[in-house]
């Protein structure tokens, strides 16, 4: 058996710290769970110099190896992973990603001997500067998404997803979505069982797919200082089968139906029929990653009445169908 597969992990001033540990405590949690007899993975922080990194949140983390090192040149087989993670600095227009010159050369250099290059958050930016993104789709956080997409037109900038993979391009969404990037390469390199196992060893959500939005409907919701309103958000999540016609929500809410709908369009930017339908939407797509009940029963559960419904309302919203969806985002734990 050759050695354990070689995850490198750019290191700098600044960097999240979640973005470095996450993933690598999925694939060192990995190789205790795989054991001896099984390949897996060792990792280092790459840094300009050796010694202590500051991140972001004050904490240190110590660099093993320095980027003009060729680390892995003397046998081509051992740098397998290279990891890209995110920061952000304040500047007089707000806070904007780091890109870090030094990290960006260091990539340009080893991705192309390298199986494959991922990044966390905006570590995207850096990968983008590098040249590794530009005609492929990419994802990363949702508060940086539009200026990568500014900065770099080549690129398909999909803000939503938890994680996209481009071939052999990675690129990860918020902070803790490198945790499930890396639980989705764990995935690929000893499959799904060992991922599952993994998860649950770091007591994770059994691994999000890739598609998953970055919102849940009531997070991409702008606050609600309406106490009514409130409630009845988390009520509409509980019950997406329940009769929630507009007549329904304003008795629930002791409201005028004209005055109901007048104040939930105010505090969500959306008519209480729109609100309702991402929420049934929301419903459906769990209830197709996690379990295997057929389509008319999703409907039914989910307040869609039929099946076309669930249908029209999918391709409408999504762009896919219902059985499409569960296809490529169906979670290994269903059924």
């Amino acid at each position: 058996m050759s050695g354990p597969r070689q995850v490198f992990v750019a290191v700098f001033d600044g960097v999240e710290l979640l973005d470095v540990t996450g993933p690598a405590e999925v694939f060192t949690a990995a190789s205790r769970l795989l054991g001896a007899g099984r390949r897996g993975y060792g990792v280092t922080l790459v840094a300009a110099r050796t010694g202590p990194v500051v991140t972001a949140g004050g904490v240190q983390l110590v660099a093993e190896a320095r980027f003009d090192e060729d680390a892995g040149e003397e046998n081509a087989g051992e740098l397998d992973t290279v990891v890209v993670p995110g920061a952000l600095e304040l500047a007089p227009d707000g806070a904007r990603p780091v890109v870090d010159p030094e990290v960006v050369d260091w990539i340009v250099r080893v991705a192309p001997r390298c199986r494959r290059v991922a990044s966390v958050c905006s570590g995207a930016h850096m990968l983008a500067a590098a040249g590794l993104l530009d005609g492929r789709r990419a994802t990363t956080h949702w508060f940086t998404a539009e200026r990568l997409a500014a900065d770099h037109p080549a690129i398909d900038v999909d803000p939503d997803p938890i994680f996209i993979r481009s071939d052999r391009i990675w690129t990860g969404a918020g902070v803790s979505s490198g945790m499930d990037l890396a639980l989705a390469m764990v995935a690929e390199d000893h499959g799904e069982s060992v991922a599952r196992t993994v998860a649950r060893w770091l007591v994770m959500y059994l691994q999000r797919p890739g598609g998953q939005s970055q919102f849940s409907v009531p997070m991409s919701a702008p606050v609600v200082r309406h106490d009514r309103i409130r409630e009845l958000q988390g009520w509409i999540t509980e019950n997406p089968g329940a009769e929630l016609s507009v007549a329904t929500l304003a008795r629930r809410a002791h409201l005028s139906e004209r005055h109901f709908a007048r104040v939930f369009a105010r505090e969500l930017g959306m008519t209480p029929a729109a609100y309702v339908e991402a929420s049934r939407v929301e419903a459906a797509r769990r209830m197709l990653e996690r379990s295997d009940d057929t389509l008319p029963v999703v409907a039914a559960r989910c307040g869609f009445g039929s099946v076309e419904s669930l249908y029209r309302t999918f391709r409408r919203r999504l762009g896919s169908t219902p059985g499409d969806y569960r296809h490529r985002f169906r979670l290994p734990t269903a059924g």
